[in-house]
C-alpha cells in the first residue's frame, strides 16, 4: 500500500507542469531585507525613547504632586496658625471686655471662662498634633496623607474661630439686653 501512495505521488509530481511546481517558492530579496532590519532598528530606538520619555514625565508629575502637597500644607498651616491668631485676639479683647462687664453676673463669669478654655484648649491640642504631624513620619505618612490631615484641621481651626464668634456675639447680646433691661427698669418716673 505504501508503494502504491508513493507511485501515485511520484506520478503527480512528473506529470505537474514546470511552472506549477516552483509557484511556492519564496523569493529572497537582500534590499527589502535589509531595509526591512532598518526600520525594526529604528522604531526599536524612538519606542526606547518613548519609554525613557513617559518615565521621565512620570517622574515629574510625581515631583509636581509632591510640590503641590507641600504648598497645601504649608497654606493649611498658615491657614491654621491666622485662625489661632484670631482666636487669641478674641480672648485679648472681647472676652476681657465681656468679663469686666458689670452686666455679666459674678456666677456667669466661671462658665463664660470654662467655654472660651475649652476652646483654646482645642486649639492648642491642634497646634500639637500639627507639630507632631510635620516634625516627624507621623506613622510613615506620605506628603499627600500629612495635607490632607491638615486641610481637616484647617477645617476644624476655621469651626473654632466660627464657635468663638458666635459665643462672643451672644455675650455682647446677653450684655446688650441686659444693659437695656437696666436702662427701662432704672428710668426716671414721675415726668
Amino acid at each position: 500500500m505504501k508503494t502504491k501512495i508513493l507511485i501515485v505521488a511520484t506520478a503527480i509530481i512528473l506529470f505537474l507542469p514546470t511552472r506549477a511546481a516552483c509557484q511556492g517558492m519564496p523569493v529572497y530579496d537582500n534590499t527589502n531585507f535589509v531595509s526591512l532590519v532598518k526600520s525594526l532598528v529604528e522604531s526599536a530606538k524612538q519606542t526606547s525613547n518613548l519609554v525613557k520619555t513617559v518615565k521621565f514625565l512620570k517622574t515629574q508629575k510625581e515631583n509636581l504632586e509632591k510640590v503641590n502637597n507641600v504648598v497645601k500644607q504649608l497654606k493649611a498651616v498658615q491657614e491654621i496658625g491666622q485662625n489661632n491668631q484670631r482666636l487669641i485676639n478674641v480672648m485679648q479683647n472681647d472676652l476681657q471686655d465681656i468679663l469686666n462687664s458689670p452686666y455679666i453676673k459674678p456666677d456667669e463669669i466661671n462658665r463664660v471662662t470654662e467655654s472660651f478654655n475649652s476652646i483654646i484648649d482645642n486649639s492648642l491640642e491642634t497646634m500639637d498634633f500639627i507639630d507632631q504631624v510635620l516634625s516627624s513620619d507621623y506613622l510613615k505618612m506620605s506628603d499627600a496623607d500629612r495635607a490632607e490631615i491638615l486641610k481637616q484641621k484647617e477645617m476644624e481651626s476655621k469651626e473654632m474661630v466660627s464657635n468663638i464668634r458666635v459665643k462672643t456675639k451672644r455675650y455682647r447680646e446677653i450684655i446688650s439686653f441686659r444693659k437695656m433691661q437696666d436702662k427701662i427698669n432704672n428710668r426716671e418716673t414721675g415726668y
